[in-house]
């Protein structure tokens, strides 16, 4: 009888940490755990700790490696203890909107950013919440001795706290002091964001290894969660990942860098050697659970009423920054009802608005990734909305492409999972665990998208248009 090697991947997301246990060779998922993290846009990281625990807790028994993916772009400020020295600022915080403008105009524009690290600078990435903590918290800031993402910490965790943290090229084009062009940092853009140069991570090679436990077990370089989850897709030529999580992200692989000057698109790093042109929405999956809560219903509830709407919505027509927004970048933003009507002010169009609300900023993304070494022909829809019948329903309509919804799963630690048996079996390339089956939803029709799309894109430059800059 055949006894698999095992392999775990972790996703310490911003809501909590699942850990998968898979087969080596096929993929397979054999065990899994999850526990939450507390809610918030800051947290200290010692919460992150505890629920791997948790979720891992019986489950890592016989596992040969393990890789973690985390969420990208979170602050983790250490002193020279390996200390944390305040919460970790992470993605969703926006309080250093203002500190990214600032660094944007200093190195002489948004060309200057992209040019130099494949993006530019919002109030998600790293390099503006560090320009933010050197402003507003400078004691604590001049202990830093040491700055991490996330999934480094916890990486570092897991081997025991040595000496050495380390990282990947994926995770680290998030944080706005990487190129993902040259390969290595800019020291001096985190110089200049934090007015002195803390020690960064090591950077590792796609299927290097970041060490081993007191156990013996392999620990992979790790990744961020975007990068994890394209790893597990195993994405090929014109695929076209959209996640609705609590963050929404559009992501392909390309063959070259990318540069957006426009700061739509993120140009990063993927965790195999190329890259992942990404844009990314704060407001995906709680636009939804905030407008069942506003009808008084549940998630079942809003599917049943967006279903009972036309697509369009009657003209009605949301901009769900509920959180603020990143892509277009509006980190003080807020939600917005337009084109209410004595026949469409009823619940199951508010419904339908926020779906397509929500998906309106996501085709925004899929549309700016298309310029950037990506031709699109297909959507893989992942992510906890996406088990929505009315996201589901709308989705081809809204991205004007086919769309297909691969098996529920949890990609982001599938990916980290494969990542690990990658460096367990030290080949050139990652083990071949494709094989899921999707769901084709209904073909596109491109034109009530193209019409929704133009409605949203209106709406926007009307009612922000001082904020991107484009008053008449």
């Amino acid at each position: 009888m055949h006894t698999p090697t095992l392999v775990a991947g972790v996703d310490s997301s911003t809501q909590s940490a699942k850990v998968v246990v898979c087969d080596a060779e096929t993929g397979a998922v054999v065990r899994e755990g999850r526990a939450a993290h507390p809610d918030g846009t800051e947290v200290d990281p010692k919460h992150w700790w505890t629920a791997f625990t948790e979720a891992a807790n019986g489950l890592l028994d016989g596992v040969a490696a393990i890789g973690v993916g985390g969420q990208q772009h979170g602050m983790v400020a250490l002193d020279e203890a390996g200390e944390v020295v305040r919460p970790a600022l992470l993605w969703n915080d926006t309080r250093s909107g203002p500190q990214a403008q600032d660094l944007i105009a200093e190195l002489g524009g948004p060309q200057a950013w992209a040019k130099a690290v494949g993006s530019v600078p919002v109030a998600s990435y790293t390099v503006t919440k560090l320009r933010w903590f050197a402003e507003h918290e400078p004691e604590l800031a001049a202990r830093v001795a040491r700055v991490v993402l996330p999934h480094d910490w916890l990486t570092w965790r897991i081997l025991g706290r040595p000496d050495r943290i380390t990282t990947d090229r994926g995770d680290a084009s998030g944080t706005g002091y990487f190129s993902p062009t040259t390969g290595e940092y800019r020291a001096d853009l985190l110089k200049r964001a934090f007015g002195h140069t803390p020690e960064l991570p090591d950077l590792l090679l796609p299927a290097e290894a970041s060490g081993r436990t007191e156990d013996g077990v392999l620990v992979s370089a790790g990744t961020g969660d975007n990068m994890a989850a394209a790893l597990a897709l195993e994405l090929g030529p014109g695929d076209v990942v959209v996640s609705l999580g609590t963050s929404g992200t559009v992501f392909a692989v390309s063959e070259t860098p990318s540069a957006d000057a426009t700061g739509t698109v993120s140009g990063f790093a993927d965790a195999t050697g190329r890259f992942l042109p990404l844009a990314c929405t704060l407001n995906a999956a709680r636009v939804l659970t905030a407008t069942a809560d506003l009808l008084g219903v549940d998630l079942a509830g809003l599917d049943r009423l967006a279903l009972s709407a036309p697509a369009g919505a009657g003209g009605l027509t949301l901009l769900p920054y509920l959180d603020g927004e990143r892509t277009p970048n509006l980190p003080d933003a807020n939600g917005t009802l337009l084109g209410l009507t004595r026949s469409n002010m009823k619940p199951e169009y508010l419904a339908r608005a926020a779906v397509e609300g929500m998906l309106c900023g996501l085709a925004a993304g899929l549309e700016a990734i298309a310029g950037h070494g990506v031709e699109p022909r297909r959507v893989l829809l992942i992510g906890g909305a996406a088990q929505s019948a009315s996201v589901r329903a709308a989705a081809p309509v809204i991205f004007g492409l086919p769309v297909e919804l691969p098996a529920p799963a949890e990609y982001v630690a599938l990916g980290a999972a494969r990542q690990a048996a990658w460096a367990l079996a030290g080949t050139t390339a990652p083990p071949n665990w494709r094989g899921s089956d999707v769901l084709r939803l209904g073909g596109p029709d491109t034109d009530a998208g193209q019409e929704i799309r133009q409605r949203h894109q209106a709406a926007r430059e009307l009612v922000h248009a001082r904020a991107l800059g484009r008053e008449s």
